[in-house]
Formats: C-alpha cells, sequence, structure tokens
C-alpha cells in the first residue's frame, strides 16, 4: 500500500478505464522465429524505477515480451513530496533474437492502477526507438479524477510506420515512460502506478517480426 493511503481507499471498487480496441491484426506475413529469444535490463534511469524494480521477458510463444514495474508510482496530495507527482523510467534492454529475423513494435499495452481525487489528473506517456535511430513519437493519455480502478491503454503502430531493427546489428531497445498526478486541492493523496496492489500488472509490448 502507497506510503500515505488508508485501506479503505485501496479496496474501493476498481473501475475499468479502458481505450483498448480490438487486437490488431498480424503487422507482418513473416511468423516469429523458432528458438529461444533471451532479453536482459542493462540500464535503469529515473524515479519511477530504482535499481531492482523492473523486469523484461520475452512470452513462451516470441510473439511478445512484458516489462513489470515494482515501485512506480506518482502521487500528490496528503504527506506526498513535491516531487512525488512526477515520476520517469528509462530502460535499455539487450534484445537476443535468433539469426535471419528481425523485429519492430507493432503496439504496446501499458496498465495499471489509478486512485484519484475529485478535480486530479492522472497522466501516462510513452515512447520507445531501437539505439541510434528516431524515437517513436510519445503518446499521452490521461485519467481524470474522481476515480479508484485499474487503467489501460494500447498504443499501436501502422503497418507503414513500424520501424525495423536493422538486420545483422545488434541495438539495445530503450524504452522511456513517465506519470504525472495533478490538480486536486492536494488534501487527500492522489496516484497513478504502473503496478497494481497485487504485482500482476505488466506492460506488454507486441513484436513485428520480419526476415532478413
Amino acid at each position: 500500500m502507497r506510503k500515505g493511503l488508508t485501506a479503505s481507499a485501496a479496496c474501493l471498487s476498481a473501475l475499468a478505464l479502458s481505450v483498448v480496441a480490438a487486437p490488431a491484426a498480424s503487422a507482418t506475413d513473416d511468423p516469429p522465429p523458432p528458438g529461444k529469444i533471451t532479453m536482459e535490463v542493462l540500464t535503469v534511469n529515473g524515479s519511477g524505477c530504482p535499481a531492482g524494480t523492473a523486469a523484461v521477458a520475452p512470452s513462451s510463444d516470441n510473439t511478445a515480451f512484458t516489462v513489470t514495474y515494482s515501485d512506480y508510482t506518482a502521487q500528490r496530495g496528503g504527506d506526498s513530496k513535491p516531487t512525488d507527482f512526477r515520476k520517469n523510467c528509462q530502460l535499455s534492454l539487450a534484445v537476443h533474437i535468433p539469426q535471419g529475423f528481425t523485429y519492430a513494435i507493432a503496439s504496446a499495452d501499458y496498465r495499471g492502477f489509478a486512485y484519484l481525487g475529485a478535480g486530479v489528473t492522472g497522466t501516462e506517456r510513452a515512447n520507445y526507438y531501437h539505439q541510434g535511430m528516431a524515437q517513436s513519437t510519445a503518446i499521452s493519455h490521461t485519467v481524470k479524477g474522481k476515480t479508484s480502478g485499474n487503467w489501460q491503454f494500447t498504443d499501436r503502430t501502422p503497418v507503414a510506420e513500424l520501424v525495423y531493427k536493422p538486420c545483422g546489428e545488434n541495438r539495445n531497445f530503450n524504452i522511456n515512460t513517465e506519470l504525472r498526478v495533478e490538480g486536486g486541492d492536494g488534501k487527500e493523496t492522489s496516484f497513478m502506478s504502473f503496478d497494481s496492489a497485487d504485482g500482476s500488472v505488466r506492460t506488454i509490448y507486441q513484436f513485428a517480426w520480419k526476415k532478413c
């Protein structure tokens, strides 16, 4: 439970806050490669992901990978510090894939939990890119109080705009995320988080594959 929150606040019934469309069709004719994909967090920077609080893992079918945060919460009001209203995280990931293939990111599914008082707005913002290449446009989503519940936003990349890692090159994959909580009278603690009460919430990045 977050500092300054009451048990009653944490137990309020969850309200799904979603702008998620139906699952996207395959962005490429090439299926996921056979073999094993390995991933590791190389560097972490930012107030939203202290060392040891972010983890990454590919799915068993090579269609996606997940990033899990365990201490990523922006909050204001109550006994929050003035700087707590904004949290950010920059991750650099080593992605090792089978030879003869390359990948892009077709979609990113961001999830978390928010408890926002009246007049308070929570904002999630994110982008990503391959090392040494142009960054994707940062996309922002907002949740407005008063509310308490899970939130979920999915950003999809049109097929024509997919950015593939150059074939045969080792380039780290970088993810930038940010949470903000603003507004309200500051008396009650409001927060927006990339994790959930039970730690089961993960950010999911969907691969698009292409043969080299």
